[in-house]
C-alpha cells in the first residue's frame, strides 16, 4: 500500500514534471554529446594540429575524457546540497554551468589563433561541463522517481533516461546538417561554432520550463521530520552513504560498467572506426548514429515499463548480456562499409544498451534513502564513468591503433560485460520498494535491506528517511 507521500500524483503534474527533467538532461546531454561529435570530427585539427592525424585523435579523445575526471566532484558537491537544499535548486544550476561552457567553447579561439592556450581553455571549459553534468542525472532522475508512484516508477524515471539519446539525436543531428550543407573548409573554419553556441538558446528554454515545477514531495517530507526531531543536522550526506549504503554504491558502479562503455563505443568511438578502419563517409557515420539514436528514444521507455512488470535485475541483465554477445557481429557489420549494416549493427546495439540504461534510473533511485539519496545515486553513477566512459573511445582508439583490428575492441567491451553482470546478478531486486521506507536495516547491521511484501520495502531496523 502507497503511503501519502508516494500516492500517485495528479497525471499533468507528474508530466510537467517528466517534461522538465527530459528536457533539462536533453540539454546537457546535448551538451556533453556534442563535444564528443567534435572531439571525434575536427577538435584534433582545430586544437591539435601538429599531430599525426590518429595521435590528434586521440589528444581529442583525452579533452573529452577529462569531463568524465570532473563528473564524481559534481556529484559529491551537488549531492550533498542537493539532499540538504533539494533537488530542483540545484538541477537549475547545473544547467546554468553546462550551457554556458558549452556556450563558451563556441567563442573560444582556436590552435592557429593562440597556440597552446587553445586546448588548455578548451580542456578547462570541459571540466566545467563534466562538474555540471554528474551533479545534473541524479537529481532529474531522481525528481522523477519521488513524484511518482512504485507501481510505474520504472517506466516514468526511464523518460529522464531518453534525455542522452535525445541529446545524441539533436547533438548529431545539427552536425550531420552542417556538414551536409557547408564545405569541410566551411565547417572547419566556422561551421563547427553554431551547434556550441545553439546551448544559449536551449538552455533559456530548459530554464523556463525547469523554474515551473515543484520539489520533491518525498524530499519535503524528509526535510520536515528531520526538521521536527532535530536529526541529522551535522551529518553529512556522504558520510552517511560510506556508512549505510556502501554496498549499494559499488553495486551502481558495477551495473554502470557496460552499459557506460558500450554507450561511447558505439556512439562515440564508431565515428572514428567507420571513417578510418571502414572508410565510410563521415556524413554517413553521422547518419547512421542518428538514426539509431530516435530508436534509442522510442524504446527507453518500454524497457522502464517492462522493468516494472518484471523488475528491474532481469531487464538490466538481458541488456548487458546481450551488448556481450553483440559486440563481434556489431564490428563485422561495420567492416562491410555497407550503410544498412552499419544502421544495423548500431541499432541493436542501442537497443540492448537501453535494457540498461531504462531500469536505471529507479533501479538506482530505491537503493539508498531519502537524506541520502542524491548522494548515493550520483556517486554511484558517476565514479563509475571515470573508469567506464571516460576512457572508452581512448582505450578502443589505442587499440585500433596497436592491434589494427577491432577484436581487442570486443574483448575490452565484454570485459566490462562480466563485471555488470557480477554487479546486477548479487543486487537485491527493488521493484516496488516505497521511497520513504528505503533500506535503513542497515544501521542495525542488516546488510541487504531487501523488501518484503509486494507494495513496500519493510526493513529489521528503525526506518532512515
Amino acid at each position: 500500500m502507497s503511503s501519502p507521500a508516494t500516492a500517485p500524483p495528479a497525471p499533468n503534474n507528474l508530466k510537467r514534471i517528466v517534461a522538465a527533467s527530459l528536457i533539462g538532461t536533453t540539454i546537457e546531454w546535448y551538451d556533453f554529446f556534442l563535444y564528443g561529435s567534435a572531439a571525434a570530427l575536427v577538435f584534433n585539427k582545430l586544437f591539435f594540429p601538429d599531430s599525426d592525424p590518429l595521435v590528434g585523435t586521440l589528444l581529442s579523445f583525452l579533452t573529452y575524457a577529462v569531463g568524465f575526471a570532473a563528473r564524481p566532484l559534481g556529484a559529491l558537491v551537488f549531492g550533498h546540497y542537493g539532499d540538504r537544499l533539494g533537488r530542483k535548486k540545484l538541477l537549475v544550476l547545473s544547467l546554468l554551468m553546462m550551457g554556458g561552457a558549452t556556450f563558451a567553447i563556441g567563442l573560444l579561439p582556436t590552435h592557429a589563433t593562440i597556440g597552446t592556450a587553445a586546448p588548455v581553455l578548451l580542456t578547462v571549459l570541459r571540466l566545467v561541463q563534466g562538474f555540471a553534468l554528474g551533479g545534473e542525472w541524479g537529481g532529474a532522475v531522481l525528481l522523477v522517481s519521488e513524484h511518482g508512484d512504485a507501481r510505474r516508477r520504472g517506466f516514468w524515471a526511464s523518460w529522464p533516461q531518453t534525455g542522452a539519446p535525445a541529446g545524441q539525436l539533436l547533438a548529431t543531428g545539427v552536425l550531420s546538417l552542417l556538414t551536409a550543407v557547408l564545405s569541410d573548409s566551411a565547417f572547419n573554419s566556422w561551421g563547427w561554432r553554431i551547434p556550441f553556441l545553439l546551448s544559449g538558446v536551449l538552455v533559456m528554454v530548459g530554464l523556463w520550463i525547469r523554474l515551473s515545477v515543484d520539489e520533491s514531495p518525498v524530499f519535503k517530507q524528509a526535510l520536515a521530520q528531520a526538521e521536527t526531531r532535530k536529526a541529522d543536522a551535522t551529518s553529512l550526506p556522504l558520510v552517511d552513504v560510506v556508512r549505510h549504503h556502501w554496498r549499494d554504491v559499488l553495486i551502481a558502479m558495477g551495473a554502470r560498467m557496460a552499459e557506460n562503455i558500450s554507450y561511447y563505443v558505439i556512439t562515440a568511438f564508431i565515428l572514428v572506426y567507420a571513417t578510418t578502419a571502414a572508410d565510410v563517409s563521415k556524413q554517413t557515420a553521422l547518419n547512421t548514429v542518428l538514426i539509431a539514436s530516435a530508436v534509442h528514444f522510442a524504446v527507453i521507455p518500454a524497457w522502464g515499463a517492462l522493468s516494472d512488470r518484471i523488475g528491474r535485475r532481469p531487464v538490466y541483465l538481458l541488456g548487458a548480456a546481450g551488448i556481450g554477445l553483440w559486440m563481434f557481429p556489431f564490428f563485422t557489420l561495420i567492416d562491410t562499409g555497407d550503410f544498412s549494416s552499419l544502421l544495423l549493427a548500431v541499432t541493436v546495439g542501442l537497443v540492448l544498451h537501453g535494457a540498461m540504461y531504462a531500469p536505471q534510473a529507479a533501479f538506482f533511485s530505491e537503493m539508498f534513502a531519502t537524506r541520502m539519496r542524491y548522494s548515493g545515486a550520483s556517486i554511484g553513477a558517476q565514479f563509475a564513468s571515470v573508469a567506464a566512459g571516460a576512457p572508452a573511445p581512448l582505450i578502443a582508439t589505442a587499440l585500433l591503433d596497436e592491434y589494427d583490428s577491432s577484436t581487442p575492441i570486443s574483448l575490452y567491451v565484454i570485459a566490462s560485460v562480466v563485471l555488470t553482470l557480477i554487479a546486477v546478478g548479487v543486487a537485491k531486486e527493488t521493484r516496488n520498494r516505497d521511497l520513504t521506507e528505503v533500506a535503513a536495516g542497515r544501521e542495525d547491521g542488516d546488510g541487504d535491506g531487501e523488501e518484503t511484501g509486494s507494495g513496500a520495502s519493510r526493513t529489521t531496523g528503525a526506518r532512515t528517511v
